[in-house]
């Protein structure tokens, strides 16, 4: 399995991330599912309601807007998107806890290191690919 994101989806979700530091930013990622592939057709940016440095909350109003924002272009919230502004692009435990609630792709982006890196979380923590 790999996750399709776009040289522009990346430029987008770094500029955010940046521009949001010192905290972590967040968001919901719209597309489908096809065979061993998560195409990314658009972004949702969702404001991070805790404007911590280590942790992220999508309110629950931008959640249900996001789901039916994606449902109504016929797509899916195939992946959740956040920033690590200090820290490798890899899931805190917090991360881990909201992955067994959230069974989707998770992407990760460090502003620290610039790099992306992709996450689900089965009976364990599998790494994604990530491709243009």
């Amino acid at each position: 399995m790999h996750l399709v994101l776009t040289e522009a989806q990346r430029q987008i979700l770094s500029i955010e991330a940046i521009d949001k530091k010192p905290n972590e930013c967040c968001a919901l990622l719209f597309g489908k599912k096809d065979n061993d592939k998560i195409l990314v057709n658009e972004i949702y940016i969702a404001e991070n309601i805790e404007k911590s440095p280590l942790n992220f909350t999508i309110s629950n109003e931008q959640l249900i807007q996001g789901y039916k924002m994606a449902g109504d272009k016929g797509l899916e919230v195939i992946g959740i998107f956040h920033s690590h502004p200090d820290s490798d692009p890899y899931p805190s435990a917090t991360d881990k806890k909201f992955m067994e609630l959230n069974p989707v792709a998770w992407v990760i982006f460090s502003v620290m290191t610039k790099e992306f890196k992709a996450y689900m979380l089965e009976s364990e923590l599998i790494t994604i690919p990530i491709v243009t």
